[in-house]
């Protein structure tokens, strides 16, 4: 692009790096252009009337030189590149201890693919920052303006598409992201000064001659050292050409070049808009910007620029929430692609650099974390200091040789103690000699790497060379050790006053717990209902927190909450102010815990991949933390309409488990089943029957997902049938069945057993078959496997499955049975350890108990089977002959009789033994009312139908001889009797 004309100012500079490019290069050719148009860069940047402060993200160096060019300067109007829509949050810096970072959040998108979602774009910041000193100058001094100028959150993800994509971790030695590292979940950072080689080959030119290991390390020895006692105009001119210096070398990548001129482009657009319409001079503004965009060749850029070619396309739909979130050291590294421990040594700098050049840095009144600062008492400049002519400072850094600083014995020395002194209190077996070893080998790695002084990193490489031996002890290494020494990871924190209104609920809730809730760690919290009715409401809310948050913010260690059951005491581990980033998303998404929970189970129950068992889920959550009928009759309403559409049987344990936990509780605590319940045991009824021929056949469908659906069908089977289903319809069902897998098959076996169109003994008798077959025995436990599954829908033949189970230990041969039992045990695990108990349990009730028995025990289905009614039909046809016994009861109890005779009308009396007058008397009653006697006769089985009324010869006995089994069950009663 063609600016302004150069001017003068860096003429000599110019003619120096023009015959250095025509001597290394052999003649005119690219390299010229790019070193004078660096040099062209940084003239334009300098001749800007409005002040261009370039800085480095979170670099100690600029923000020391921030905080001397403010009280120098005293801008009224401070231009800060950030997201506009951010600006309000700032305020709330105050109530909270560094570092935090400044989030937007969307949830609900709408103008952006919904696999994004959700959307997150956050801006942390540090004491050691030069923008919150920017923030802090503008909002503690009177009549200053602070004024975000960079796009809004949601142009971040319009104009850059791989924003959901882009990995910033680029460091060689990244390491795995902590808890600490994991603060900013997935968002997409956005930081003032993201400063770092675009082109991998300068990076890796400049590491190799650096002498150092990575972009981190390169960064302190090289700039933020020899930039921390320059004066301003040397910084800026040296943050200018770095600037353009990784701008002019980038790779050719369109899409993120096009997003960063257009970057540009509207923060120039937006302060000259200002400019306009608040008629601020100029003179009188501080625009503070990463270095990389300071260098900016845009037709935009400066107070002149254009201002008809750009337009910034307008926001979408989605609503954004805002808030601020806490940040860790750890988390800024892993976000922006630092190395492990350099936010934390940038912390550590920053402090003594403080302490060296006595600048008193800009803190925000109230700021937690901080003393009170005298920068906010300082007085407001009258008239900002006229500025001097821009001179050539360039030249003379960069031909000036660096600067030796002397080696700090007593520092480095105190280093080494005391990393000796925290490796033995984490299980290294370190000694003073091993303290001697690290000073010495870190003045030794200074200088073989051309430096006169050994900085952090090269005492962090001695200490894990002379420490670290062969294994690390403890749960931290020497190189994490040496990260804390040198300040750690400082977590931040959001003061409650900043936190959304969920946030403080939440706390003023659990208030009655007594425990400081927003510190970091876990706590142990102890609730007794039972003496503190009060607590019950904490219960609530904890359990809530539960269902919401991650698993550690709030883990229950005593008491449970199940359908229908209260705990008295409870115990929980509660970790909130470790997790305060979770609980402050969660207020973006409502004003209470209550109406976010509501929320999500409606989201749950009619996204688009909603189940019947994420439903019937969602209905059991309702009612177990919302206590909603209302939003459980709704749900459960839906879940028929779910059920109906599905084709699949993925989800049938599930559903079964759920249905059966949401009946009992329904028939416990209400009078009545709600009429969804209801038209969902009918609707699943006929559902499972209509899928279970497919389900047998299909390859895809397991054996316990089929099982489940057999468990629904008959353990719901009363209620459906009084509900007006149909028994046909299961019946037909299971008769369309037929399955290849041996598993299914022996399943089928069962449900027909349950049907009763299969007895036990066929049953056993297939099982028999089927060790006889030596080409099926492979196979056998596939068998037994559906044998097991079938315990979920017919739990009766828990005998059964432990009697084919025994059989094929006692039948088959070694040679078959050794290599068949892993199979056996692998089959059983995998596939029914939930119903092993069970058949554990049967078999405990058969087998016996002791040792010593086991040699003479038989098992119950080896024991010959006998008649149980031989006996009493033996002397059933004895007593027939001998007539005048028939009524030998009816003459011992004639008071029986009588009351019996008077009830039925009868007052002929008592006839006299060896009467002869009426032959047939006894059965006058049963002739008189035969209806009454072949419904009985009916109900116990007997079909021999009436003797004939010639036969005499025993009148008495007649009935009980042509039914001898409603005889015998007759004489089993009043035996009992």
């Amino acid at each position: 692009m063609s600016g302004p004309r150069a001017s003068g100012v860096f003429t000599a500079l110019r003619t120096q790096l023009q015959e250095a490019a025509t001597e290394f290069a052999g003649g005119p050719d690219a390299l010229e252009g790019i070193l004078l148009g660096m040099v062209d860069d940084v003239d334009r940047a300098v001749r800007e009337p409005l002040e261009i402060f370039p800085v480095c993200h979170h670099s100690p160096a600029s923000a020391l030189a921030m905080a001397r060019r403010l009280r120098e300067k005293q801008p009224k109007v401070v231009y800060l590149e950030l997201c506009e829509d951010m600006a309000p949050l700032l305020t709330e810096l105050r109530n909270c201890r560094l570092p935090v970072a400044v989030q937007a959040f969307a949830g609900d998108i709408d103008g952006f693919p919904q696999e994004w979602a959700p959307l997150s774009v956050v801006a942390p910041i540090t004491e050691a920052s030069a923008e919150y000193q920017a923030i802090a100058y503008a909002l503690d001094t009177p009549g200053v303006e602070l004024v975000l100028v960079d796009r809004s959150s949601d142009h971040v993800f319009q104009w850059d598409d791989t924003a959901r994509t882009d990995g910033t971790s680029t460091e060689a030695e990244q390491a795995p992201k902590a808890e600490e590292a994991a603060l900013h979940g997935e968002a997409v950072g956005v930081g003032i000064g993201d400063l770092r080689p675009r082109f991998a080959e300068l990076e890796e030119h400049l590491l190799r001659h650096g002498k150092v290991r990575h972009w981190s390390e390169w960064w302190h020895q090289y700039v933020e050292v020899p930039l921390g006692d320059s004066d301003h105009d040397t910084y800026r001119q040296v943050m200018f050409l770095i600037g353009s210096l990784f701008r002019r070398l980038a790779p050719g990548e369109g899409d993120r070049v096009r997003v960063d001129e257009d970057r540009e482009r509207y923060m120039w657009t937006r302060m000259r808009e200002h400019m306009a319409a608040t008629g601020t001079d100029p003179e009188e503004c501080l625009y503070v910007c990463g270095a990389f965009h300071a260098a900016s060749r845009v037709e935009e850029f400066g107070v002149d620029g254009r201002s008809d070619s750009f337009t910034v396309s307008p926001r979408t739909a989605t609503t954004w929430q805002y808030g601020l979130i806490p940040s860790s050291h750890a988390a800024i590294e892993a976000q922006f692609g630092l190395a492990p421990g350099s936010v934390s040594i940038a912390a550590t700098q920053w402090q003594k650099s403080l302490k060296r050049t006595r600048v008193r840095p800009y803190r925000l009144e109230g700021q937690a974390g901080a003393r009170t600062s005298r920068a906010k008492r300082a007085p407001h400049a009258a008239a900002p200091a006229v500025p001097a002519p821009a001179t050539d400072r360039l030249s003379g850094f960069l031909q000036r040789p660096p600067v030796l600083d002397g080696l700090d014995e007593a520092e480095l020395l105190g280093w080494s103690v005391d990393i000796v002194r925290a490796a033995r209190r984490n299980g290294y077996l370190a000694s003073t000699a091993d303290a001697i070893a690290v000073f010495e080998t870190s003045i030794l790695l200074a200088g073989m790497r051309d430096r006169a002084k050994p900085t952090p990193y090269d005492f962090q490489d001695a200490a894990v060379t002379c420490i670290e031996k062969d294994r690390v002890p403890g749960r931290r290494d020497v190189r994490r050790l040496v990260e804390i020494m040198m300040g750690g990871d400082r977590i931040g924190q959001v003061g409650y006053e900043a936190l959304p209104p969920l946030a403080r609920d939440v706390y003023d809730r659990l208030e009655p717990l007594g425990l400081k809730l927003q510190q970091r760690g876990v706590q142990r919290a102890l609730l007794d209902m039972a003496g503190r009715p009060e607590l019950e409401t904490c219960s609530d809310v904890l359990w809530m927190l539960r269902r919401l948050m991650p698993a550690a913010a709030a883990r229950p260690i005593m008491g449970e909450r199940r359908l229908g059951e209260r705990s008295i005491q409870e115990s929980w581990d509660l970790a909130l102010g470790t997790h305060q980033r979770a609980l402050i998303e969660l207020g973006y998404e409502g004003v209470s815990i209550e109406q976010v929970l509501e929320q999500r189970l409606r989201r749950e129950a009619y996204g688009p991949r909603a189940t019947t068992a994420g439903v019937l889920a969602a209905v059991e959550d309702s009612l177990l933390y919302l206590r909603s009928g209302r939003l459980a009759d709704e749900l459960g309403t839906h879940a028929l309409k779910v059920l109906s559409a599905e084709r699949t049987v993925d989800g049938a344990p599930e559903v079964l488990r759920r249905a059966r936990t949401l009946l009992a509780y329904y028939r416990t605590s209400r009078p009545e089943l709600p009429a969804w319940i209801e038209s969902f045991v009918r609707t699943g009824y006929a559902h499972y029957c209509t899928l279970l021929p497919t389900a047998f056949r299909d390859e895809d469908a397991t054996v316990g997902q089929v099982a489940a659906m057999l468990g629904f069908l008959f353990s719901m089977e009363s209620l459906a049938l009084s509900l007006g289903c149909d028994r046909t319809q299961l019946e037909l069902a299971v008769a369309q069945s037929h399955p290849e897998d041996p598993s299914k098959t022996a399943l089928l076996w069962a449900a027909q057993v349950q049907l009763g169109t299969l007895s036990r003994a066929q049953l056993r008798a297939r099982c028999d078959a089927l060790l006889d077959n030596p080409l099926v025995v492979p196979s056998y436990p596939r068998y037994l496997n559906g044998f097991v599954h079938a315990l979920e829908p017919v739990p009766g033949l828990a005998d059964v499955v432990v009697e084919a189970v025994s059989n094929a230990f006692g039948r088959l041969p070694d040679t078959v049975l050794l290599p068949w039992l892993p199979l056996l045990i692998t089959t059983l695990r995998k596939g029914a350890a939930d119903l092993a108990p069970l058949l554990i349990r049967e078999a405990g009730r058969v087998f016996p108990g002791r040792l010593q028995a086991l040699d003479t025990w038989v098992p119950p289905w080896r024991q010959p089977q006998e008649d149980p009614f031989a006996a009493s039909r033996s002397r059933l046809t004895a007593t027939a002959a001998q007539a005048p016994r028939g009524a030998a009861l009816l003459a011992a109890h004639p008071a029986t009789c009588d009351a019996v005779a008077g009830l039925l009308g009868c007052e002929d009396g008592w006839q006299q033994q060896g009467s002869s007058a009426v032959p047939h008397a006894g059965a006058t009653l049963l002739a008189a009312h035969p209806a009454a006697c072949d419904a009985v006769a009916e109900l116990l089985g007997c079909d021999g139908g009436w003797a004939p009324a010639e036969d005499a010869g025993a009148p008495g006995t007649a009935l009980a001889a042509s039914h001898p089994a409603a005889a015998e069950a007759l004489e089993a009663l009043l035996a009992d009797a």
